[in-house]
């Protein structure tokens, strides 16, 4: 499957974000957990989204239009980054303000690093995102670096922690892709 994808812009807050209306998926993730790798990935185009092995590259909330179906918001990472405390607080309240408000978003997609254990921070962000109900899916990354025989137990383990749709993603093995995109393709916006 391809789906022509294209950057639209970046917001710092929820003032600046486009309007459209399509259903839009917001990115979750610590810092180098393959938000970026991912965009690209399903993109089938390696360029569109900066990827960096320096954690905490993404400053605003990045818009991609993926063939006019559906809206990637890739959020700065989570739990990284080199700023001062007065610049993380403000990313906390646009990124609270956008997650909350924002009427476009079908659900939210939170990425978990196949090739570690569950993180503190990624639980913390689980429980904020049930605090406010939110509907998510969990995309658990890096999966090609999970030995073909424990992959299963991964997903599992992540679904008994968190709940709801689990999906495994590889930008590399790209059999894991189909499952992702068909659940993008077929969620529209509520009303």
């Amino acid at each position: 499957m391809f789906l022509n994808a294209k950057f639209l812009v970046s917001a710092e807050k929820l003032s600046q974000c486009p309007t459209y209306n399509l259903p839009e998926y917001p990115l979750l993730g610590r810092s180098n957990v393959g938000k970026s790798s991912f965009i690209n990935t399903i993109a089938n185009n390696s360029k569109l989204a900066k990827t960096s092995n320096t954690p905490g590259k993404t400053r605003l909330i990045n818009f991609f239009n993926f063939s006019d179906k559906f809206i990637v918001a890739d959020l700065p990472g989570y739990g990284y980054a080199k700023v001062s405390k007065e610049a993380q607080n403000r990313w906390q309240k646009y990124l609270e303000e956008y997650l909350t408000k924002r009427e476009e978003i079908s659900s939210l997609i939170q990425f978990i690093d196949g090739r570690h254990e569950i993180q503190k921070n990624d639980y913390q962000m689980r429980e904020w995102i049930k605090a406010y109900n939110l509907p998510v899916i969990t995309v658990v990354t890096k999966i090609d670096y999970v030995p073909k025989n424990k992959r299963l137990n991964k997903i599992q383990e992540v679904k008994k922690e968190f709940g709801g749709d689990v999906f495994p993603f590889s930008a590399t093995e790209k059999k894991y892709n189909d499952d992702i995109l068909n659940f993008l393709l077929q969620n529209t916006l509520n009303g």
